[in-house]
């Protein structure tokens, strides 16, 4: 494969473009020495840019949410036989929709928050959520990341005013967990570092990810070896029950001694201020080895393929 190049898709058409865009250029410096070359491709339109070769390039998605992470993206690529890194069209379609990921943990037998999807043409009561879940809620869209749309309640007003701004796609409403938020990459399916966030409003919102300040971390977290394997193990179940490949980063709130999963990121963010190069960290691996870690299925899948 002397010819390879890898073709880092960037950008794209969702809110979290401006995160593409710093994963995008963070991977390529990263990879600015690896064997083969490496080019930026900006998406600025849901749809495969031209002029790519199936026999020489290799993608490495850095898109985040709709079409990144969500299978439409992964679905044109498996069209069009070109290989890519990262979970497949089926897994990031299943990772990208909260309320199934759950579903799949509850299988395990990993503590889910008690929670309800509702449509947003068919918005339930403020009243009747609470009966059902309790006064301190989290409101989110099922299927987004960087918490788009995500909104905190702690009384019926809250929730009201919340829910009367909801008029489509798909919601979820879950019982606020009041405990510490931690997260777990995973690297070809193995699980490394578990990091804790500690961010200064209590609330790892956009602006805790992504405001430089915002946020510390603690890598690794200051908990129990074994509540860390514990963490680890059902990170790496959930992996290979939802199908994915290659990467991902899990995240869980734990409240007293019970881990609940939140949701799967099937192509976690890359910039300076991200997770999934901090668990690394505590593995020892540095953001370069990560990266080219990171390319190293799709490569086998490619070579296999002939």
């Amino acid at each position: 494969m002397s010819d390879l190049r890898i073709q880092i898709f960037y950008g794209g058409v969702g809110p979290e473009r401006a995160v593409s865009l710093k994963s995008g250029a963070a991977l390529a410096e990263a990879l600015s020495s690896f064997a083969h070359p490496v080019s930026l491709q900006l998406l600025d339109a849901a749809n495969l840019p031209e002029g790519l070769e199936r026999e020489s390039d290799l993608i490495f998605p850095a898109l985040h949410g709709l079409f990144g992470e969500d299978g439409g993206l992964q679905s044109l690529l498996e069209a069009g036989g070109f290989e890519f890194c990262g979970s497949d069209s089926a897994a990031s379609r299943t990772c990208m929709d909260k309320w199934r990921t759950k579903e799949i943990a509850r299988e395990l037998g990993i503590a889910v928050p008690e929670g309800e999807v509702f449509s947003g043409h068919a918005v339930p009561l403020a009243d009747a959520l609470m009966d059902r879940l309790g006064t301190s809620l989290v409101l989110k869209p099922v299927a987004s990341g960087s918490s788009d749309g995500l909104n905190f309640t702690s009384h019926r007003s809250q929730l009201g005013v919340a829910l009367s701004q909801i008029h489509e796609g798909r919601w979820l409403a879950e019982r606020r967990i009041n405990g510490r938020e931690l997260t777990v990459g995973l690297l070809d399916g193995k699980a490394m570092g578990v990091v804790e966030i500690l961010s200064e409003s209590g609330v790892y919102d956009y602006t805790a990810k992504y405001v430089s300040g915002a946020t510390r971390y603690q890598a690794p977290a200051a908990i129990e070896p074994a509540l860390s394997s514990r963490i680890q193990r059902e990170a790496e179940e959930i992996f290979a029950a939802c199908g994915c490949r290659d990467f991902a980063r899990v995240d869980f709130l734990l409240e007293g001694e019970t881990p609940y999963f939140l949701e799967v990121n099937t192509l976690p963010g890359l910039t300076e201020s991200s997770l999934l190069p901090k668990s690394a960290a505590c593995f020892g691996m540095d953001f370069s080895a990560l990266a080219e870690a990171m390319l190293q299925g799709a490569l086998k899948r490619k070579a296999s393929a002939g």
